[in-house]
């Protein structure tokens, strides 16, 4: 279980930041920062990926209410035009700068740092050992799934309720059947071969209107690791 060592190496308030959303073919990238209470933290807070989804929405509602949290999202066109990395450090930087205060130090999960001025640190595996990062994890993976249910809503075809953007099979299969959305990210390789697809198929299917009730074909192309794993 994650605990408070490696907050106590640094000056306080100390701040705990990871992300959610790197790997999905759609959707924002969204970073949580949160400072813990001295005292009354809520029980259970772990790496969110350990946590069902009842529990990450109720440690998310308790950090609310008990800790200083910061949010930062950056949607799916920021993505592209940044890529993926960069991306994640802008997230990263709103969500410590949503926190109003600046804290003394911050904890950030994984092996880079933003480019910012805070006094910070970089944790491999930070989500499983600081327990201000794992309480980050649980805000960002909560608030980022309540964003992809939302937009389920209105893309209900790309199964996005299950699969929260990421590049399950069914959900590529529905790229190329209904093509991308605006909350797709074109600069990943799925989403590119998809349109690219669709756009050569456009010309053969206006010469043979009697084709145009059938799906694009899904191709046999191994899908990549970063798209196909939950953070």
């Amino acid at each position: 279980m994650p605990g408070r060592k490696h907050e106590a190496l640094h000056p306080g308030p100390v701040a705990g930041v990871d992300e959610a959303g790197r790997g999905p073919l759609a959707g924002p990238v969204v970073a949580a920062a949160v400072i813990l209470p001295a005292r009354n933290v809520p029980r259970g807070i772990d790496d969110s990926k350990k946590l069902s989804a009842s529990e990450r929405e109720r440690l998310c509602g308790l950090l609310h209410a008990r800790a200083r949290v910061g949010v930062g999202i950056v949607e799916a066109e920021e993505i592209d035009r940044l890529n993926i990395h960069w991306a994640t450090m802008k997230a990263m930087t709103l969500a410590v700068e949503a926190l109003g205060d600046a804290p003394g130090h911050v904890l950030v999960d994984g092996n880079r740092l933003p480019r910012w001025g805070f006094a910070a640190t970089a944790i491999v595996s930070g989500d499983a050992l600081s327990l201000s990062i794992a309480a980050a994890s649980v805000v960002a993976k909560h608030t980022r799934d309540q964003i992809m249910l939302a937009h389920a809503e209105a893309h209900p075809e790309y199964g996005w309720r299950e699969n929260k953007g990421y590049g399950c099979p069914a959900h590529r299969r529905a790229l190329f059947e209904h093509g991308p959305t605006p909350l797709h990210r074109r600069s990943y390789a799925p989403v590119r071969e998809a349109e690219a697809i669709r756009a050569s198929a456009r010309p053969l299917l206006a010469a043979n209107p009697e084709q145009t009730a059938e799906p694009c074909a899904f191709p046999a192309t191994p899908l990549p690791l970063e798209s196909a794993l939950p953070d």
